[in-house]
């Protein structure tokens, strides 16, 4: 592996290694360009990831102090990673692109009190090339003829009911995960808990295709346990290279003839913010005042059917199956936008965690008892911008790198809470056509997994962060290259775009250094 010099000007450094951050850096070494990639967290031997989501969580989980408000959860508002490969080891692999109207969703909705709705900055005709390319690198089931994963019980109840209440757009899923061995991945063997990391190495995520990938270009170097803790500019208004600390805690600095961040939307936000300077006052890429703004996280909720016999959710694929007929915009429902009903599998631990939060008793025990009966799906929707949800650095608490706690305020848009009672009461009816003895509510009780929007796209300067390729408006080195880019959310999980996103910005961004235009 390769080992670059702190005052090597020419790489390019990239800051996480997740969906973006990994598939940036894999795709530019491709072209012979020189990486850094700073990972704030360790990188797991494979022997590590094992089928047991309470040994799993202190493995990957971003643990660092963080602070909710609104419905946020005070303690641990966002769940995301904090290990080589990002959240791609947590993922449940659900891969589906977003539609036209969804990226045009002020033009389709019009507009809608207390959002910031607004439309993309590029079609769907521009994205479907690297759509198709990124489905193709994580053998995404269901695409370019590659076979589906068989259904499991979880899914067989959920159709069952979906057919009985007239859904007709059921599959299980276009899923990263291999139903046939494929690119030195093997095919999943239906372990179950899929977000606890693949043992087996069949589920997509970048600790095992694009950071190998990367080591063998002889164009890449990892630094795990590296945290970035701010972005250096030079007097041209552009980046020169990234601070940060090392495992020991010592301070170095990366320069750079180019930066990538893909921190997630928390982290990525928290560098900008944590980046100020005499011209920067507001934060790097900030002169619009809206890094940090229109967080989402989609809107949901999850519904648990103690069904008359055993289904045993455990087995399987995570998410092993959709319902997509609600998703498209249907103004009579009363809510603008769409949304998903996505399988979805708890441990015992979890369920415990979210069917009665804080339960204590012999009925709350004997709920318990019936999880062998329980099937469960989960409502993905559309999540309106909102100004007021928001990323911001607490004014004085720090953690342990001395760097302002992040606080992540979310509140439900009324148009959300609209969606949430029309999806809540057509999913219990799954259930119900197939004669559940009781249907159960998981509301807000959720950390949020589906980061997006704080450094949005968009044309005009004034009202976003970075255009149409992820390039900050007002420093042409610097890239966002997460889904803090996106300008609303639709209601597809939202990593294939992700991807999709980083192998066009990537494919930009060589161009840009190739002709020495940065």
């Amino acid at each position: 592996m390769n080992k670059f010099s702190l005052d090597d000007a020419s790489v390019v450094v990239v800051i996480g290694s997740g969906a973006g951050g990994g598939t940036v850096a894999e795709t530019l070494t491709r072209s012979g360009i020189d990486v850094v990639c700073l990972e704030a967290g360790r990188r797991l031997d494979p022997a590590e990831i094992v089928t047991d989501e309470a040994a799993m969580f202190g493995r990957i989980t971003w643990l660092d102090e963080r602070q909710g408000s609104g419905i946020a959860p005070p303690p641990f508002p966002v769940w995301n990673c904090k290990t080589v490969g990002g959240s791609t080891v947590h993922w449940t692999a659900t891969a589906i692109r977003l539609l036209e109207h969804e990226l045009r969703a002020r033009s389709h909705y019009g507009a809608v009190k207390d959002t910031t709705l607004t439309d993309w900055p590029l079609s769907l005709a521009e994205l479907e090339p690297y759509y198709a390319s990124a489905e193709n690198r994580l053998g995404v089931t269901g695409t370019h003829g590659i076979e589906r994963l068989p259904a499991n019980n979880n899914y067989l109840v959920f159709a069952a009911g979906a057919k009985k209440c007239g859904y007709q757009e059921i599959n299980t899923g276009n899923l990263a995960i291999n139903s046939r061995p494929r690119a030195s991945r093997g095919s999943c063997l239906q372990l179950g808990f899929c977000s606890s990391g693949c043992a087996v190495g069949a589920k997509w995520s970048t600790l095992h295709t694009d950071i190998p990938a990367a080591e063998r270009s002889g164009h890449f170097e990892l630094r795990p346990e590296c945290m970035a803790i701010r972005v250096n500019h030079n007097g041209r208004s552009q980046v020169s290279g990234v601070t940060y600390l090392d495992q020991h805690g010592q301070a170095h600095t990366q320069a750079a003839r180019a930066v990538c961040i893909a921190g997630n939307t928390v982290e990525t936000t928290r560098l900008l913010l944590n980046s100020r300077s005499d011209r920067f006052p507001r934060g790097l890429a900030n002169g619009s005042g809206q890094v940090g703004k229109n967080y989402m996280r989609h809107v949901t909720a999850a519904l648990v059917g103690i069904m008359p016999g055993p289904v045993n959710q455990q087995r399987g694929a995570h998410q092993a199956g959709i319902i997509y007929d609600e998703r498209y915009h249907d103004a009579a429902r009363g809510f603008v936008g769409g949304l998903l009903f996505e399988t979805v599998s708890f441990t015992p631990e979890s369920m415990a965690r979210f069917i009665r939060p804080g339960g204590w008793g012999r009925s709350y025990t004997e709920l318990l008892e019936q999880y062998k009966r329980m099937a469960a799906l989960l409502i993905v929707g559309e999540d309106p911008p909102q100004a007021s949800n928001a990323i911001t650095l607490h004014p004085t608490r720090k953690d342990q790198y001395g760097l302002p706690v992040p606080v992540v305020h979310y509140e439900h848009h009324h148009n959300s809470r609209k969606m949430l009672r029309y999806a809540l009461a057509r999913g219990r009816r799954i259930y119900t056509a197939l004669d559940a003895e009781q249907v159960l509510e998981l509301v807000d009780v959720f950390p949020a997994t589906h980061n997006m929007g704080t450094a949005r796209m968009g044309a005009d300067p004034a009202t976003s962060v970075c255009n149409h390729w992820g390039q900050a408006h007002e420093l042409d080195n610097l890239f966002i290259s997460d889904g803090s880019l996106f300008p609303t959310s639709g209601c597809a999980n939202p990593t294939l775009t992700i991807i999709a996103l980083a192998l066009r910005q990537a494919e930009y961004l060589a161009s840009l250094l190739g002709s020495n235009s940065i």
